[in-house]
C-alpha cells in the first residue's frame, strides 16, 4: 500500500475510535491525529473538516458491503440454492470486525444527531444488490412479490434481527455455525411467504 494510503487508513481507523468515544460533536481534530500517529495537518491533507471525515467513514462501511455482498440472480438457477448464497455474503459482512466497528460508530452518530443520519442515508440507498436481486428473480417468476421494496426488507430483517441487531448494540459478532443457521431458516422463512409454487 502506498505511503499516502496507508495515513489515510491510519486516519479513518483512528477516526473510528475517536467518534465511538466521544461522538461526532466531542471527537477531535487533534485526538485523531494523535491516535493515528499523524500530524494534525496530515489529517486536514486528507479530509478538509470532521464532517468530511465522518462521510468518509459511512462510505467505507458501504463500500465494503457492496463488495462482500455482489451476488446476482441467474435467471433459471435454483431459487433456494441462489437465496442461501446471497444470505451467506451477507453473513460474512456481519462478520467481519471491521464492519461491524464501522456500523457502531455510524449508527452510534445517527441517534446522537439525527441531521446526521442523511449521510448514511445517501450511502445505504446507493446499494441495490438485495432490490436487484429480488427484482431479477420477480422478473423470472421464482417469486410472487408486489413489492419489491418488501421482500428485500423482509428477507434482511430476516438476518439482522438475529445477526445484526444484538451484536451491533452489545458488541461482538455472530459465530460462524450461529450464522449459518440464522441464514438457513431465514431463507426457509423467506420461501414461505415469496417463492412462487
Amino acid at each position: 500500500m502506498p505511503p499516502i494510503e496507508k495515513k489515510r487508513d491510519q486516519i479513518l481507523e483512528a477516526a473510528v475510535e475517536e467518534f465511538q468515544q466521544r461522538g461526532f460533536v466531542g471527537a477531535s481534530m487533534d485526538r485523531i491525529a494523535e491516535l493515528a500517529n499523524v500530524s494534525k495537518r496530515t489529517v486536514y491533507n486528507h479530509f478538509e473538516n470532521k464532517q468530511a471525515l465522518f462521510n468518509a467513514i459511512v462510505r467505507l462501511a458501504f463500500e465494503e458491503a457492496r463488495q462482500t455482498v455482489d451476488v446476482a440472480y441467474v435467471p433459471g438457477g435454483p431459487l433456494r440454492e441462489q437465496l442461501v448464497s446471497i444470505g451467506q455474503a451477507e453473513g460474512r459482512l456481519l462478520r467481519s470486525e471491521r464492519f461491524m466497528r464501522l456500523a457502531r460508530m455510524a449508527l452510534g452518530e445517527t441517534m446522537r444527531a439525527p441531521e446526521i443520519a442523511e449521510a448514511v442515508q445517501e450511502e445505504a440507498d446507493k446499494i441495490s444488490v438485495f432490490n436487484d436481486f429480488m427484482t431479477a428473480a420477480r422478473d423470472d417468476g421464482a417469486i410472487v412479490a408486489d413489492d419489491i421494496q418488501e421482500a428485500t426488507s423482509q428477507f434482511l430483517g430476516l438476518i439482522k434481527t438475529r445477526a445484526f441487531w444484538p451484536y451491533v448494540i452489545s458488541g461482538g459478532r455472530v459465530s460462524a455455525e450461529d450464522m449459518e443457521t440464522i441464514v438457513q431458516s431465514s431463507v426457509d422463512t423467506f420461501m414461505a411467504r415469496f417463492a412462487s409454487g
